[in-house]
């Protein structure tokens, strides 16, 4: 994945599935994180509130078992230093 280019990924989350009920979304919140981080070469990344929402939309216990997200990955300068960030939203 270049700088500047945009992706759609569809995350699996049926693993979240094996956790306590209790600790589901949270874990959810992390595999998505993971998984981002796994494809596109970068710790950084920032999620668009969209994901979140869309996580948490039936509480702890049930998280989606899928989440189709859309990944910009762009390079951000800060006190002379270059980085890359990965911007996620929910794609639709």
């Amino acid at each position: 994945m270049d700088i500047g280019e945009e992706r759609v990924y569809v995350i699996p989350l049926r693993k979240v599935k094996e956790v306590p009920r209790k600790k589901r979304s949270p874990r959810a919140m992390r595999e998505v994180r993971s998984f981002l981080q796994k494809h596109t070469k970068t710790e950084d990344v920032v999620f668009d509130s969209s994901i979140n929402e869309r996580v948490w939309s039936r509480g702890i216990e049930k998280p989606p078992s899928r989440v189709r997200v859309r990944a910009v990955k762009e390079e951000v300068e800060k006190d002379e230093t270059k980085y890359i960030r990965v911007k996620a939203f929910l794609a639709e």
